[in-house]
Formats: structure tokens, sequence, C-alpha cells
């Protein structure tokens, strides 16, 4: 389903990127699945790293790409960050037991979702970051209910 709602930026530089993650955090509610889409180095974890900060998380917001996932336990929320990059196959979602982490008070941020096949879950939202004149182009796509009233309170 696409529920049509899209929103296009041009972020200039790394802060720009930062701000947009903070801006977003104010107007953040679970639960939500939202896909950090874009090559290698296009702002994913700089995006999530903004948002952490803006929500209170006090330390280092790292890549989880070795990992797998980095959970943000926070007062409101818990924020789950998870990176597929490395997957060799979709069946490593399952084996992992990736599905215990979204619940009714998670928001998941997952890069590289396509690595996890049919197990990732639908996303809400789309946030896609790619490269452009020196910056990076960001476009949010609301995929359901839930996402066009996640994007509807970020843009108020």
């Amino acid at each position: 389903m696409n529920d049509g709602a899209t929103v296009s930026r041009f972020l200039p530089d790394e802060h720009a990127t930062l701000q947009l993650g903070a801006e977003w955090a104010a107007s953040l509610t679970a639960p939500l699945v939202v896909y950090l889409l874009g090559d290698l180095g296009a702002g994913k974890t700089t995006f999530t790293r903004g948002l952490l900060k803006a929500l209170g998380h006090q330390g280092a917001v790292k890549s989880p790409t070795y990992a797998l996932v980095e959970s943000y336990p926070l007062a409101a929320l818990s924020v789950h960050h998870f990176d597929l990059y490395r997957f060799t196959s979709p069946e490593e979602w399952e084996d992992a037991g990736l599905d215990d982490l979204f619940t009714q008070e998670s928001v998941c941020l997952i890069e590289w979702p396509q690595q996890g096949g049919a197990f990732t879950p639908a996303a809400d939202l789309t946030i896609a970051l790619t490269h452009a004149d020196n910056g990076r182009n960001c476009t949010v796509t609301a995929l359901t209910p839930q996402g066009r009233k996640s994007l509807q309170a970020w843009l108020n």
C-alpha cells in the first residue's frame, strides 16, 4: 500500500542530516518500522544519530553493521537500529530472533532491509538518502496509515 505521501529535502552537509533526524524526534511515536535506504556513506547512521541524540540518548551511536542491531531503551519508547548489510541469506533474520524487538513501544530503523527478504517486517515509512551536489537528497515516503500519521506529525 502506498498512501502517496512523499516529502523531499536537500541536505547540504552532515549537520543538516543530523538536524533532520533531530526534527523528526519531536514527533516520533511507536510502533513504527522505517526503512533507511541508501548506498554506503549516504547518511543513514548520521540521520539515526541526530534522532537518538534529540530523544535524549547520551552515549555513542554507532553503525550496527557487525552487531546487526543496536537497541536504545529511552524514556518514552525504544529505538532499534538494524543493519542487514552483512546478511548472506534472508533466513538469518529468523535465526537471530529479530522479530522479538518489534513491539508496540518500539521504533525500528532498518538499513539494507532487502537483505532480510520476506522476513523483514513491512515499512511504515522509507527514508531514502542519495548523494547529490556535494550533499544528500532525502526522500521520505509514507507507506501505511501509521507512516502517514508519523510523516504528518513530523511536518507539523
